[in-house]
């Protein structure tokens, strides 16, 4: 029995603004499907290069009542960076709560605008321990 991944799908209150948001995580769009009968649009993004490894993003266009409620018991997407410090700072920079700072200089975790919990691994070994991350506290929940 063979298995292949092919995304994982969160809902979202405001495709723009999540759209913008995995913008700065570096993933692109790769495809989008309108559906006017269902009344939904669907974006799917993913690191370049890697279309297998995508986030779908469904947007109802009537809303949904029950966004952004805390997403945490979805668990959350993980994604490998080349630097885990250049990430997070160029995520603050843009406006984005670093929830827990890689303090340890392996690990961070982030939320989108419509509450998904995101893992930050550094790639490789751990970074050397830096600040402003080092003695940065958590900040809600991841």
């Amino acid at each position: 029995m063979g298995i292949q991944y092919l995304h994982t799908m969160v809902r979202v209150k405001d495709l723009e603004r999540t759209k913008a948001f995995f913008e700065l995580l570096g993933l692109t769009e790769t495809r989008r499907m309108e559906n006017e009968k269902g009344r939904f649009t669907l974006v799917f993004m993913a690191p370049p290069g890697q279309k297998n490894a995508a986030v779908e993003l469904t947007y109802n266009w009537d809303g949904d009542e029950g966004l952004p409620s805390d997403s945490r018991h979805f668990g959350h997407l993980a994604y490998r960076v080349d630097d885990i410090y250049e990430i997070c700072q160029h995520l603050m920079d843009n406006g984005v709560t670093i929830n827990r700072p890689p303090r340890d200089g392996h690990m961070a975790f982030v939320r989108s605008p419509d509450n998904v919990s995101i893992e930050l691994l550094q790639r490789g070994d751990p970074k050397e321990p830096a600040e402003p991350w080092a003695s940065m506290e958590n900040t809600g929940h991841w």
